[in-house]
């Protein structure tokens, strides 16, 4: 079996391009502004769900974890997402603030890394996301059982039934443990995949209260 998904996983192509051109000459000074660019470049490329980002978490135990889930904002060189802090994502962030967010478009041949800070914005901010929100999945974190065991659909069917009535009868209810999360950026770095790996690969560090900009070798 294993040399059958060796032999499959060889014939996948990966990177045949062709990719955008990226000019190094015009960089702006924060990694913010080159993100918004790539994103909107993206967007107009019709990549599919380019929010769409893997955020990275250590658990107590030292093991790593990872998870995708949507980028809601991003405000200068800060990132932001969303979660229960009820959760097992929550409670890594409780635990360890450190965390790497982690894009791709493989249509592009790009990938954005960013290494940061998680900061809890507050019961406000966590509010005001959780009300924009569509019901259904309102009504699914109000279950408050993110992670847990799961024996039996139903259990799961009757308890968003009862918060999808809860929302009825109280449309602006919001789930208690909900977080919007910060993402202070320390490190961003933008790849540009090469169809012969010649990789062109850009860091954002930030030092001495200001960010700092090197290439990378492939």
């Amino acid at each position: 079996m294993s040399g059958q998904a060796g032999e499959l996983l060889h014939q996948l192509k990966s990177l045949s391009g062709p990719f955008p051109p990226w000019n190094l000459e015009q960089l702006p000074s924060q990694p913010g502004k080159l993100f918004l660019e790539w994103l909107k470049i993206a967007v107009e490329s019709n990549v599919k769900e380019p929010h769409a980002m893997t955020l990275s978490t250590v658990d107590q135990q030292g093991y790593p974890d990872a998870r995708v889930l949507i980028l809601k904002n991003i405000i200068e060189d800060t990132f932001y997402f969303a979660s229960s802090s009820n959760s097992r994502k929550g409670q890594q962030l409780n635990d360890n603030p450190k965390v790497a967010l982690t894009l791709y478009w493989p249509s592009l041949g790009r990938q954005i890394r960013i290494r940061g800070i998680a900061q809890d914005e507050g019961g406000e901010a966590g509010a005001n996301d959780f009300r924009k929100r569509k019901p259904g999945a309102r009504a699914v974190a109000m279950t408050e059982r993110q992670s847990q065991l799961l024996v039996e659909e139903d259990a799961l069917n009757r308890s968003i039934e009862v918060q999808k009535k809860r929302l009825q009868e109280d449309p602006d209810f919001v789930a208690p443990h909900w977080r919007l999360y910060a993402v202070n950026a320390q490190e961003v770095e933008f790849w540009q995949g090469d169809t012969d790996r010649k990789h062109i690969r850009v860091q954002y560090t930030w030092q001495d209260e200001q960010w700092h900009k090197n290439r990378l070798w492939p």
